[in-house]
């Protein structure tokens, strides 16, 4: 059983905008700072952006100023919003825990990215 489920991937062109969604099916994000995470083809996992409790967030330098990183504790919910998106952002995207990331733990599946040039 997976406790977080990522969704709102999909296929868009250089410039357009996704937002992605995780939902929480126990109460990690709650008590825990959340991170979106990705990874392209060859490369390793890396953290995109994150979250902590308090809605204190942080961003990679390559996604600054494009992507919104958003939680919804009554729907046990965090969100990626993703604009002007290059071909440089696809990859699966992932969320979890940071605690339990760091730790290589509780991956789900993910959900796929693809920006065409």
């Amino acid at each position: 059983q997976v406790q977080l489920v990522e969704s709102g991937g999909g296929l868009v062109q250089a410039g357009g905008s996704l937002r992605l969604s995780c939902v929480d099916s126990g109460r990690l994000l709650r008590s825990n700072t959340m991170g979106w995470y990705r990874q392209a083809p060859g490369k390793q996992r890396e953290l995109v952006a994150s979250i902590t409790t308090s809605s204190t967030t942080n961003y990679a330098d390559s996604v600054k100023g494009r992507f919104t990183i958003s939680r919804d504790n009554a729907k046990n919910t965090i969100f990626l919003q993703m604009n002007s998106l290059k071909p440089e952002d696809t990859a699966v995207y992932y969320c979890n825990a940071r605690t339990l990331a760091v730790r290589s733990l509780n991956w789900g599946q993910g959900t796929q990215v693809t920006v065409s040039s």
